[in-house]
């Protein structure tokens, strides 16, 4: 069985990236699933308060996620990049454009404005809409690849 080193990058490795982290490992652990998941931003602006309670809220515990950016992982060689908002997007190095990459745009809900309850919707929103897309991106990953 191949070994993945998934790379997620978004703007600031603060919320979008840290989700879409914290349910890739989640569903590679329940379905024994081989990779590796990684997240960084083009800046690290530090783990999203709400975006570990949003998570805490279904069981899956990120915080002790920590907010890295793309040279932090210099080192490592990614077979998969998935972008998760067009700045890093347009941001990303082309040469991590070279692996697997897809990209998928999520409404940022840490740019959300008004009161808690419609800020914690926002978040609960955007992790719905990013648990659906990497179950997916996993799914097709490994029954592509594996079949």
């Amino acid at each position: 069985m191949k070994n993945y080193k998934i790379l997620v990058l978004c703007t600031g490795n603060s919320c979008r990236s840290q989700l879409a982290e914290g349910f890739l490992k989640h569903y590679c652990k329940i379905n024994k699933w081989d990779a590796e998941i990684y997240s960084a931003g083009i800046r690290a602006e530090g783990v999203n308060p709400l975006a570990i309670q949003t998570m805490q809220e279904i069981g899956i515990d990120i915080s002790h996620h920590t907010s890295n950016t793309i040279e932090d992982f210099s080192d490592l060689t990614f077979t998969h990049i998935i972008t998760v908002c067009d700045h890093a997007n347009e941001s990303c190095p082309v040469i991590l454009k070279k692996s697997n990459h897809r990209h998928h745009n999520f409404t940022d809900p840490s740019k959300a404005r008004g009161t808690n309850d419609y800020i914690e919707h926002c978040f609960r929103l955007c992790r719905e809409e990013i648990k659906q897309f990497a179950l997916e991106y996993l799914t097709s990953i490994f029954t592509v690849n594996h079949n």
